[in-house]
């Protein structure tokens, strides 16, 4: 195995972009074992690992937000975080954080977020006397709220990788993001406190009366996504599928703002993006195979086990172990590296796979904010002007409090799990 490891971190080293080194590493390794007879199993691998239905979701929702995003979305978005919280002493700051918050049911991925919220936020908070290694950083670390809620794909992909109700999922992480929020919402307010910073300017009423019939539309996305699921109406797939018809009536026939080359540029980039996460799906596929190959998931299980049989003891292993993957790689990839592994881990010690899914999750987007490699924070660096170091510490603070969040996550299974259950007890 160690092969397999030497070329993965070397491939990485040398800048080869994450899809490829899963699949060059897992090259290398068979040419290394003499196992080369086995590279014939290879392409049937890819196709097999996206050969799978449920994987639809992805491009689907990637499109319905992108039809939002051509919509005007973003801007309205901000106008209800506004109307919401940013009347109080630092309230764009806060309205960062709500419009984040906000904008999860329409992006589902921490990257949209940061570069769309952070292109009118980031200028705004400048303009009102704000640091902007601050803005930067509360942007970045704000962004990681979207894929916690529906719909998220990073929860799509754990649901597909572990067969884990994808409705479930959705609802179980909604509790964590609201305490995420006002965590990072109580910060910011005291911050503001400290250091004097502006109360944003008051709507006026006929101002705040129009945010929120023009962006209360916008919010209704997740709830047909999560009602739709949860009613048995239609499967996670089927309900992408209308998300992104709904995000296109919208954008057309509500807002009225997007002309065909947005739609154009909308499909372009849906179709841009989801090849490059099928193409880490397909490599990473090869990894299992490598794995699997090995009996590495019930050796690692086995190793873990055999320091202690303490299940917290093992949950603060999972976490440091996870926390330092999503210092390296990207959340998709890391998830298809290490599932197999890990929900193993998960059988030994009888924790809720809804409950770990959100963990997991959390963990992997707290590496998203986080040096090395934390592509939130370089989208922000680039948007503000800002050097990345300034952003990095500016954001340590935060980072504490996802950490304190992920903490609980991890050790009360009722904040994940209260949710799901009660709706499930409702439908009974």
């Amino acid at each position: 195995m160690i092969f397999y490891l030497s070329g993965f971190a070397a491939f990485l080293l040398i800048g080869v972009p994450v899809a490829l080194a899963l699949g060059l590493a897992s090259l290398v390794y068979l040419y290394l074992t003499g196992n080369t007879q086995l590279l014939i199993a290879f392409p049937q691998r890819m196709i097999a690992g996206v050969d799978q239905f449920v994987l639809l979701t992805i491009p689907f929702f990637l499109l319905a937000g992108n039809f939002m995003n051509a919509g005007g979305i973003t801007d309205e978005i901000v106008r209800l975080a506004q109307t919401l919280v940013g009347r109080v002493r630092g309230g764009l700051a806060a309205v960062t954080v709500v419009a984040s918050m906000l904008f999860s049911g329409v992006s589902g991925a921490a990257t949209a977020e940061a570069s769309a919220l952070g292109s009118v936020l980031i200028p705004a908070m400048r303009r009102d006397g704000y640091d902007p290694r601050y803005a930067a950083a509360l942007v970045a670390t704000s962004s990681i709220l979207g894929p916690l809620v529906p719909p998220s794909l990073a929860l799509i992909l754990y649901g597909v990788l572990t067969g884990t109700s994808i409705g479930d999922l959705f609802i179980a992480g909604i509790g964590p993001a609201i305490i995420l929020c006002l965590a990072l919402v109580a910060y910011v307010l005291i911050k503001a406190r400290r250091e004097g910073h502006p109360p944003s300017p008051m709507l006026g009423k006929a101002e705040r009366r129009r945010s929120l019939r023009r962006g209360a539309p916008a919010l209704l996305l997740p709830v047909i996504i999560v009602g739709g699921i949860r009613s048995g109406i239609f499967t996670p797939t089927e309900a992408a599928a209308i998300a992104a018809l709904y995000a296109l009536l919208l954008a057309v026939f509500f807002y009225r703002t997007m002309g065909f080359a947005a739609f154009w540029n909308a499909l372009f980039e849906t179709a841009t993006l989801s090849a490059g996460i099928m193409l880490i799906v397909a490599m990473a596929s090869m990894t299992a195979f490598v794995l699997g190959f090995e009996n590495v998931p019930r050796q690692i299980a086995a190793g873990l086990t055999s320091l202690t049989q303490d299940p917290a003891l093992l949950l603060l292993l999972i976490n440091a172990l996870l926390l330092m993957l999503g210092l390296f790689l990207e959340p998709l990839a890391a998830l298809i590296l290490v599932m197999p592994i890990l929900i193993e881990v998960v059988k030994t010690i009888g924790l809720d796979p809804v409950q770990f899914g959100v963990m997991v999750v959390l963990n992997l987007m707290i590496g998203m904010i986080t040096p090395p490699v934390g592509l939130c924070l370089f989208i922000v660096s680039a948007i503000g002007r800002v050097p990345i170091e300034g952003v990095s510490r500016a954001a340590l603070p935060m980072i504490v409090i996802c950490v304190a969040v992920l903490l609980l996550v991890a050790f009360v299974p009722d904040l994940t799990l209260f949710l799901p259950s009660l709706i499930a007890e409702g439908g009974n």
